[in-house]
């Protein structure tokens, strides 16, 4: 086992640190309270060759993987960027990059993987609905064959990043469930170009990262080719599980960097503030409750670059290609989310406490916009929520890996 980046990884760590601090929590503050998307970082990530990472170099990436993007996630968020060192990365490369590389042909690899790495295309994915939330096998958007062509029809919920996207990764039903083999079976993966009439969004007011839009979407008689489906017809749940787990693990990224950077200025404060004789950083009561969430938040972190170390290492597209090694691959995807899962929850219930107590750490200030911890503990409050529930990431461990009853029926 190697606990230590190696020195391109360190490369990595070093660039992401001295982009952070061009990027301040005041420009953070100032970009989440216009409701502006932060341009200016989002090219400086692109010219540092960040939103390549995942891609491999003979289309203009850097042809590395999961562990490094996560790096520089965690890197941006705990120097100074909170959720915006990690928010767009996941919208255009776990999103976009990562499955295309993964499960895409060679046109659809040409076609997508030069722009994202340029930074010229930004993504989105379009997976969850008004009336399925969680349980993606109830999503109801459809997508009906039509010749060479397929027609799709839906309506689809808390979408980030579509306002700007010009590719899509778009999650439909090609088989209804009554007639699928299996209730897993029957979901297709789509690669849209954007903008399109067809697909219609409206923001969502929103309690936080209003650096970026988050909308409910309308898609009406969305026509595609053949050729834009990911992967193959029918057999898009594997494929997303595969989506899904790097974003549980960039979801730990942003909860470890996030909790880092409250907890490094609460650290700060403490040791300046005074109320009484001595500073309050000497106060047990603070010490502990951080001393702990940040004792936590380190093994949560070992457990999301294990989770990034299989996700590199064990995968085989031509293994999930082949019907009889799918078996086989359902279990590599399985202990990949077993690690990503047990990350997540860790990172986000401590991350929760970290920013909690750095907030209890400032008093009254941290109740002020100008020192920034509010806003943390805004964002962090949304990884309760996605990119699952800390309760349905609970039952997948009870479930999964305890091996106690399923606790909800699909």
């Amino acid at each position: 086992m190697h606990f230590e980046f190696n020195e391109e990884q360190r490369m990595i760590a070093n660039a992401a640190r001295d982009i952070a601090k061009d990027f301040p929590p005041e420009y953070w503050r100032e970009k989440e309270e216009n409701g502006e998307f932060a341009e200016e970082f989002f090219k400086a990530v692109c010219d540092a060759g960040f939103m390549g990472i995942v891609i491999p170099e003979e289309y203009g990436g850097g042809g590395y993987g999961m562990t490094e993007l996560l790096i520089a996630m965690e890197e941006l968020s705990a120097n100074g960027c909170g959720a915006g060192g990690v928010w767009y990365f996941v919208l255009t490369e776990v999103f976009g990059a990562l499955p295309i590389v993964r499960y895409g042909t060679e046109e659809q690899k040409e076609k997508y993987l030069p722009k994202i790495a340029k930074g010229e295309m930004e993504f989105c994915m379009a997976l969850t609905e008004p009336d399925a939330g969680t349980n993606t096998l109830r999503i109801k958007t459809f997508a009906e064959k039509d010749g060479e062509e397929y027609v799709i029809n839906g309506n689809k919920i808390f979408i980030s990043g579509v306002d700007r996207a010009k590719g899509m990764l778009l999650v439909a039903r090609t088989t209804p469930p009554e007639k699928a083999p299996r209730r897993t079976l029957g979901i297709t993966l789509f690669l849209v170009d954007l903008p399109n009439e067809a697909v219609k969004w409206n923001p969502i007011p929103k309690h936080a990262i209003n650096f970026s839009k988050t909308c409910e979407v309308s898609i009406n008689n969305l026509r595609v080719e053949s050729n834009a489906i990911l992967g193959e017809k029918d057999l898009g749940w594997y494929l997303l599980l595969d989506v899904l787990n790097p974003e549980r693990m960039s979801a730990a990224a942003g909860a470890i960097g996030g909790a880092k950077l409250a907890i490094s200025k609460a650290v700060e404060y403490s040791k300046q503030r005074k109320v009484f004789a001595d500073p309050i950083g000497s106060y047990q009561g603070l010490q502990f409750p951080l001393a702990e969430a940040y004792a936590a938040l380190e093994c949560a972190r070992l457990m999301m670059y294990k989770a990034a170390w299989l996700y590199d290492t064990k995968f085989a597209a031509e293994d999930v290609k082949d019907p009889k090694k799918r078996v086989e691959m359902a279990a590599v995807f399985r202990e990949i989310g077993d690690a990503a899962n047990m990350a997540k929850a860790v990172a986000v219930e401590n991350a929760l406490k970290a920013v909690y107590w750095a907030m209890q750490t400032f008093g009254g200030y941290g109740y002020a916009k100008e020192y920034d911890v509010e806003r943390w503990w805004r964002e962090v409050n949304l990884l309760r929520l996605a990119p699952i529930t800390q309760q349905m990431a609970l039952n997948y461990i009870a479930e999964h890996i305890l091996g106690m009853p399923r606790s909800y029926r699909v």
